[in-house]
C-alpha cells in the first residue's frame, strides 16, 4: 500500500518563502539580538494592530448570519456543513461514535487552509455526520511566536465554541485566510469572520475573546501538545473512543485525505 500511496505534502509556501509544517530548527534558535528585535516588532504589531482586543461591532448584525450583505466568501456553505451535527465546545459528532480524531490546527497555518478546504468536508459528511467519527478540534499555536496572531486570532475561534459555533468559525476563517504572518487576522477580522457564523451571538463573542475562559483553553491545548509531542500543523491522531489515539503522519509530513480515510476506515473495523 505505501508503495502506491502518493507522497502527503510537506511544505507550503508562506510570508518569506517557504515554511515546512513543523517548525523550523533555525527560527527556534535565532540568536539573542535577533530575537529581541522580533519581540519588539511583535509587541507593536498587537499594540498597534490590536491584537486579540476588544473589536468595534458597529455596523456588524448582533447576531452572525451568512447572508448579512458583509458576510464572507463561502460563509454559507461552511455553515451548512455542519448542520444538524451535534457540538459541543470544541468537540464535533455523536458522543457514541466509535472512533475518535483528534486534530491540531495553527489559524494562520497555509497546510490547515488546505486540510480545512480540500479534505475535511468529505470526512464530515462521510464519517461525522453519520455517526462513526467524533471530531476534536485542538487550536494550537506556533506559528511567528508568543504575540503572534497565531496566539491571539485563535482566541476568536475559541470563543465561538462557548457558543457551540467553532467549527463553523474555523471553517470561514479558513476559507478567507490571508497569507501566514502578514498581519491580516486583526481583532476587526476575527468579528467580521464571527458576524458570518449563523446563529452567533456577537457581544457574548467579543466578551468571551478576551475572557479568562478561552485563554485558559489556549493555554491548555498548548500543553497537550507539547504532551503529545506535536511538531507542526495540521496534525491528525485516530484511535478507538477513549482509546489511545495515534499520530496518522510521520515527523514534518501532513495528513492528506487519502490516508485520513484509510487511517479511519482502519480504526473503525477494528472498533
Amino acid at each position: 500500500m505505501a508503495a502506491t500511496r502518493t507522497p502527503p505534502p510537506v511544505r507550503s509556501k508562506g510570508v518569506g518563502g517557504v515554511r515546512p509544517r513543523q517548525a523550523s530548527p533555525q527560527a527556534l534558535a535565532i540568536g539573542g539580538g535577533i530575537a529581541v528585535v522580533v519581540v519588539i516588532a511583535i509587541v507593536l504589531a498587537v499594540v498597534l494592530g490590536g491584537g486579540s482586543k476588544s473589536s468595534n461591532l458597529k455596523g456588524l448584525p448582533g447576531t452572525g448570519t451568512c447572508t448579512w450583505t458583509g458576510a464572507l466568501d463561502g460563509a454559507c456553505d461552511a455553515n451548512n456543513l455542519f448542520k444538524g451535527i451535534p457540538q459541543q465546545g470544541l468537540v464535533l459528532g455523536r458522543p457514541s461514535a466509535p472512533v475518535e480524531m483528534e486534530m491540531f490546527i495553527d489559524v494562520q497555518c497555509p497546510i490547515c487552509q488546505r486540510y480545512e478546504v480540500e479534505s475535511l468536508p468529505t470526512i464530515v459528511n462521510k464519517y461525522i455526520k453519520t455517526g462513526k467519527v467524533q471530531l476534536h478540534m485542538q487550536p494550537w499555536a506556533f506559528i511567528g511566536g508568543a504575540g503572534s496572531q497565531s496566539f491571539s486570532g485563535r482566541l476568536g475561534l475559541i470563543a465561538a465554541t462557548f457558543q457551540n459555533k467553532g467549527f463553523e468559525y474555523a471553517k470561514v476563517l479558513y476559507d478567507n485566510q490571508g497569507p501566514e504572518d502578514s498581519g491580516w487576522l486583526t481583532s476587526d477580522e476575527m468579528a467580521l469572520i464571527a458576524s458570518s457564523v449563523n446563529g452567533l451571538n456577537m457581544a457574548k463573542w467579543s466578551q468571551a475573546v478576551n475572557g479568562s475562559s478561552a485563554k485558559t483553553i489556549a493555554s491548555t491545548v498548548d500543553k497537550l501538545a507539547t504532551q503529545k509531542s506535536v511538531s507542526g500543523t495540521p496534525t491528525v491522531f485516530i484511535g478507538p473512543a477513549s482509546g489511545k489515539l495515534h499520530d496518522i503522519m510521520p515527523p514534518g509530513y501532513a495528513p492528506t485525505l487519502q490516508i485520513t480515510e484509510q487511517a479511519l476506515d482502519k480504526a473503525l473495523s477494528n472498533a
